[in-house]
């Protein structure tokens, strides 16, 4: 808690977005939980609706407000400016983020955000990440159900394994869950634009070091019956795998050659292969303006789900891991991932950057890499379970 006597800068955090769906669960989150002393805003681009959700806050007298707009780069400078650390709901990230990321970079600023896109990330490292490590900024994506829960749960599995030896690890995700209306917007947006995607990754490897000695690899599985969590595993094509694959770059922990496969867990047959056949229309349909406009319609971010409904909703992510002649069960679960799990996920990292002692990291580090068993330790305490289910 020393760094709470900090006062370089007005604000610890500053939560950018705090009127939308997610933004206002993170607030109240953040009142809830947020220990004494810590100096906190909410901002946003319309003061009165800022002052509104302030006034409904427990202790909200106490939470500052500042006006910012992803429209006017000067506000976005301005907010990096006085905070220590910015999380933003603000999205899709692609269309919205790169204004706020590159003033977090000019002045050192902690970074969070809920993207789940792959060439928002990519484009960030390429023109970003060296001014934010010559600032000493953190700028950590996918700080929400993508990918928390995929990349401290992969670095939770490879902490039960023998070191310095071959590891493999196998993720598998299970939900009962309404889809946030940001993360269907980044979905169909990244589904329209699979040629800037692939440019944006050819251009991250150009610009990544080469990894020396070692060998890390995040490779499509294909689809197969396993016995172990007795469903089908059909290949998940999100970030979450491009994310554990970044950790496992950057930590030696996860040892000389490592391996990761990303998959959506379907107990039943038909399902999986009537969800395969789901997604390869909706990828089909983002390619056609007209229809990927109706289908935004009926999604809209800001839009989702009400408490009740919130409540029935749940994930688990099972990891099996194996290496050295061990092999390991564990389980990632909680609540509702696209909104409240989420919002709690986005806090407890801004608080944990804010907050925590960590290691010494800079530039574009993923929640592994930047806040490791600190974050694993916080999101325990907020209700979320880490658990080895089984060895052998």
């Amino acid at each position: 808690m020393n760094r709470l006597s900090r006062t370089d800068r007005p604000y610890d955090i500053v939560l950018f977005g705090a009127t939308g769906f997610v933004g206002t669960l993170t607030a109240e989150y953040l009142a809830a939980h947020a220990p004494a002393g810590l100096r906190w805003a909410l901002a946003g681009r319309d003061e009165r609706k800022l002052e509104r959700l302030r006034d409904r806050l427990p202790g909200g007298a106490d939470v500052g407000l500042l006006r910012a707009d992803v429209s006017d780069p000067a506000s976005l400078r301005a907010l990096a400016e006085q905070a220590r650390v910015v999380a933003t709901t603000v999205g899709p990230y692609v269309d919205y983020g790169e204004e706020l990321v590159a003033a977090c970079a000019d002045f050192g600023t902690d970074y969070v955000d809920l993207t789940g896109e792959p060439e928002f990330v990519d484009l960030m490292y390429v023109r970003h990440d060296a001014r934010a490590r010559e600032t000493g900024a953190r700028l950590v994506h996918a700080c929400g159900f993508d990918s928390v829960p995929h990349d401290l749960g992969a670095y939770f599995t490879v902490r039960q394994l023998p070191e310095g030896v071959p590891l493999t690890v196998d993720g598998f995700v299970t939900a009962d869950a309404a889809f946030s209306g940001g993360t269907f917007a980044s979905a169909l947006n990244q589904f329209a634009r699979h040629r800037q995607l692939r440019a944006a990754a050819r251009d991250r490897r150009r610009h990544e070091p080469r990894l020396m000695g070692r060998r890390v690899s995040a490779p499509t599985g294909a689809p197969r019956h396993v016995p172990e969590v007795g469903a089908w595993a059909l290949p998940l094509p999100t970030i979450d795998a491009q994310i554990v694959r970044r950790s496992a770059r950057a930590l030696d922990r996860y040892g000389p050659d490592f391996r990761y496969r990303h998959y959506a867990a379907v107990r039943r047959l038909p399902v999986a292969v009537g969800g395969t056949v789901a997604v390869g229309a909706l990828v089909t349909a983002a390619q056609l303006p007209a229809l990927r406009r109706r289908l935004s319609d009926r999604l809209r971010p800001g839009d989702g789900p009400d408490a009740e409904k919130r409540a029935r909703s749940w994930f688990t992510v099972r990891f099996v891991g194996e290496g050295g002649g061990r092999r390991v069960f564990t389980e990632v679960s909680g609540g509702d991932p696209g909104y409240d799990e989420t919002a709690k996920m986005l806090a407890e990292g801004a608080l944990c950057l804010a907050l925590d002692e960590l290691p010494p990291t800079a530039g574009q580090v993923t929640t592994a890499v930047a806040m490791g068993d600190a974050l694993i330790g916080r999101l325990r305490a907020a209700g979320l379970r880490f658990r080895v289910a089984a060895t052998r």
